[in-house]
């Protein structure tokens, strides 16, 4: 196998590394309906199970980065998965609030290792492509969220919790998998280690330091924007259409899945366009380009809902791979700390958002907190203050 197929093999490889943590990461929302009634938590108590498992993903994942960098090792992703393993274990057998957190810090520990490493190897293997193997690495994970609540839906809804202990053979191929990605990662370590990629240096950043730090807030500004918007949906969709509609639990996880599709479709196309026209183009119409379709969304049928749901989803998640790289072309060779902090800062935001709107659902009404969190991609219009960076 020559060089580039060996890339190509390593791309895809890691896509379903992304794909197999990322659908057990989604087992956890997605058993809410069922924890929530069997364990009598309230939305509060939810939105807690959300921030303990994010804020566990989030806060390792630039250190995590920062070591990948100085330190790389080819099997910490294998170290990774093996905590999530231990999770998903603990969490079939759960049957107290406080045991369901330890869970889920498990699983979320495990996520925190996957992204920024896996997330440095699909930049190595990107063939200069960088857009596009973000996007291929990403629909991974998206893809594996959106099987997360079809899987639940057919296996763990009908047997009950103790099911979940079957995702655990998965997370055993995922073991396999990652131990494979991480033979050819020691070869790029021997390759690349104490130096940068030669893409790096060819995208070797010219703007001041005044012109990097406005755009890292401005990303920051524009991920606050995404993530708490796009955790309302991921974590009370199910909620808001069982409320609105009277739909079953089942269908209703249906639902959710044509949403979770609907993101991998627009993370593919928004790495091919971010290659072709810029990084910068992506993300306007991404964020801002997903405000209409969200400001009507509270206000409509169910027909129209599902609809929406699917717009926004495909517009606003053409914004990940573009953010992603855009951080990573501002401060080039510093791939694993930047990849982990915006993966990191995105679950932590997430875990935020999602414990504020179920406090807020609590004291108010699901259908409320669909009408206000409708203006978030709004703070789109921020994206003006981005500097252009030439390809």
């Amino acid at each position: 196998m020559n060089r580039k197929n060996a890339a190509i093999s390593v791309l895809l490889l890691v896509s379903l590394g992304h794909l197999l943590n990322d659908m057990f990461q989604a087992v956890i929302p997605s058993i809410y309906p069922m924890i929530k009634e069997s364990l009598g938590l309230s939305f509060m108590q939810i939105g807690a199970i959300t921030l303990t498992n994010q804020i566990t993903s989030s806060l390792l994942q630039p250190v995590v980065g920062y070591l990948s960098d100085k330190h790389p090792r080819p099997y910490r992703l294998v170290v990774g998965m093996c905590f999530t393993l231990t999770g998903l274990l603990l969490l079939s057998a759960a049957g107290s609030f406080p045991l369901v957190l330890l869970s889920v810090a498990f699983v979320g520990v495990g996520s925190s290792v996957l992204h920024p490493e896996s997330s440095k190897v699909a930049r190595l293997a990107s063939g200069g492509a960088k857009g596009m193997a973000q996007s291929i690495f990403q629909i991974g994970g998206n893809v594996g969220r959106a099987l997360g609540p079809v899987a639940v839906a057919l296996i763990v809804v009908p047997h009950g919790q103790g099911s979940i202990r079957w995702f655990a053979v998965l997370a055993l191929l995922a073991v396999w998998v990652l131990a494979r990605i991480g033979r050819w990662y020691k070869s790029q370590i021997e390759q690349y280690v104490g130096g940068k990629s030669k893409f790096d240096l060819e995208n070797e950043s010219h703007l001041t330091r005044r012109q990097i730090v406005v755009a890292l807030l401005v990303l920051l500004v524009l991920m606050f924007s995404k993530d708490f918007y796009t955790a309302n949906i991921q974590n009370y969709l199910t909620f808001y259409m069982i409320d609105k509609f009277g739909l079953s639990v089942t269908a209703s996880q249906y639902v959710l899945f044509a949403f979770l599709v609907s993101t991998a479709v627009g993370l593919l196309v928004g790495g091919e366009v971010g290659d072709r026209y810029g990084r910068k183009y992506v993300i306007w119409v991404s964020i801002l380009g997903s405000s209409p379709f969200a400001l009507l969304l509270p206000y409509c049928n169910l027909t129209w809902t599902i609809v929406l749901v699917i717009l926004v989803g495909m517009v606003m998640s053409s914004a990940m791979s573009a953010i992603l790289v855009y951080g990573t072309e501002l401060l080039p060779g510093n791939v694993g700390m930047i990849s982990g902090a915006f993966f990191g800062l995105s679950f932590g935001l997430g875990g935020i958002g999602s414990a504020l709107f179920g406090w807020l659902a609590d004291v108010s009404s699901i259908q409320y907190v669909f009408q206000l969190t409708a203006f978030l991609p709004l703070l789109g219009i921020v994206t003006y203050f981005l500097p252009n960076i030439k390809e």
